[in-house]
């Protein structure tokens, strides 16, 4: 084994690599350069590996109420727990019903009944003591037992483009996205979209996630890039969230400055400005702001402004109008019985949810059941979100996207990706 060393001489000639045998060292030299080469391992391997991203949770299915906070006093604290759990069951049943139908006037539903609409119910703060049950919680409804009573379908609800999401926070004067695991991407992870109109495409942050969607990648403007990086991921275009947080000493309060932009051009949405009492409330701070970013996004989709770009369409879009003055110069032939020709087989990108890995063969032997779809195979695997098909069908991306919803899909179509649905029954045309 040698080592290389650089020697620098009195002339301008190029450098002169050495190789010096570690035998020729002393002893010292020889431990003291395995100490060098170990800590160099080390910092690459730090480079290479460990944590950086968060899993995104499955929310496609559940209405959530967040924050019902209850103070209940029973005779011990097992009872005082029970009817803390049953108060915020019942309070946040009128929480959901006033966010639905905009006002108060709730139907009346017994605990039992409840209890069979709730799929789960999330701690956020908890004190317990002898007869005493103090606690904010969440509160997770089933999509298919509360919808009908609410009146919500998924049917009727309109629905934004799949929308990469690539989270940036500024704190200490530097920019993190997926870089490394950071208080604003938890928040995003953690955030609920089952309510959402906007389809959001969330990462794990993980393998190429923190090369590709870095804070210098929203910086970009090129389209080229940004065509190859939204179709890796089945988005149509890229939503970026940024967090900015100035403290005003160690320890002390957290002033955060939100903004929601829109795609490769940062076109700013809104703002708006939050602040914590302390470190210890930034978690809570980061998922109130996630909430108010979502609704920015909602009203810029509903007033028109949260369009995909055409810019970032890799097809180029036919000209209905040059088309139509092309056929109308064309001359009258005899018409020919020649067959039709057959129908070129294309890759095709699907877009569906995850919750789990049976969900994954069941998403995948669905559309190898349509006719003409010659093989279907999951490329991009996310457990808990959205994963990414491969599918080869002989037709054109229409013909694919109208055989899905004939089995009762919605369906999004952006270039070469289609993001698919489930939809509540409706009929023959529904999946079976």
């Amino acid at each position: 084994m040698s080592l290389p060393f650089v020697l620098r001489g009195l002339s301008l000639r190029p450098l002169n690599l050495i190789r010096i045998p570690m035998r020729m060292l002393s002893r010292p030299l020889q431990i003291l350069c395995a100490v060098a080469l170990g800590l160099a391992a080390a910092a690459l391997f730090a480079q290479m590996e460990g944590e950086r991203g968060v899993p995104p949770i499955a929310s496609g299915g559940d209405f959530q109420v967040s924050h019902v906070k209850v103070d209940v006093f029973a005779k011990d604290a097992a009872s005082a727990r029970q009817a803390g759990w049953r108060l915020a069951q019942r309070r946040a049943w009128q929480m959901l019903w006033a966010r639905t139908h905009g006002g108060a006037g709730a139907p009346g539903l017994s605990d039992s009944q409840l209890e069979g609409m709730i799929s789960g119910i999330e701690i956020e703060y908890e004190q317990a003591g002898p007869n005493r049950y103090v606690a904010t919680l969440g509160v997770m409804f089933d999509r298919a037992r509360t919808g009908q009573l609410l009146g919500v379908t998924g049917s009727n609800v309109v629905h934004s483009p799949p929308l990469l999401v690539i989270p940036v926070m500024w704190d200490g004067g530097s920019a993190v996205s997926y870089e490394r695991i950071n208080e604003w991407q938890k928040a995003w992870a953690r955030f609920r979209t089952g309510d959402s109109a906007i389809d959001y495409v969330r990462v794990a942050g993980s393998i190429a996630d923190p090369i590709l969607l870095n804070a210098g990648q929203t910086g970009r403007r090129g389209r080229l890039w940004w065509r190859v990086l939204l179709d890796q991921y089945g988005a149509a275009d890229v939503v970026i969230p940024i967090a900015r947080l100035d403290r005003q000493y160690p320890g002390g309060p957290v002033t955060g400055t939100f903004t929601a932009r829109y795609g490769p051009d940062n076109f700013l949405i809104g703002s708006f400005s939050l602040r914590a009492s302390n470190e210890n409330a930034i978690p809570q701070m980061m998922d109130q702001a996630a909430q108010r970013i979502d609704q920015l996004y909602t009203q810029a989709l509903n007033d028109g402004r949260l369009r995909p770009d055409p810019s970032l369409i890799i097809e180029e879009p036919v000209d209905v109008d040059a088309l139509a003055i092309e056929n109308a110069s064309e001359q009258p032939v005899e018409e020919l019985n020649v067959p039709a020709p057959a129908a070129a087989t294309g890759s095709f990108a699907i877009q569906f949810d995850t919750p789990d890995v049976g969900s994954v063969a069941q998403g995948e032997a669905a559309l190898r059941s349509i006719p003409g779809v010659r093989s279907a195979a999951t490329s991009s695997l996310a457990l808990g979100g959205t994963s990414v098909m491969q599918v080869s069908f002989d037709g054109t991306i229409d013909t694919l996207k109208a055989a899905l919803q004939a089995r009762g899909y919605g369906v999004a179509a952006s270039g070469n990706t289609l993001r698919i649905r489930r939809q509540a029954s409706t009929g023959a045309g529904a999946a079976q």
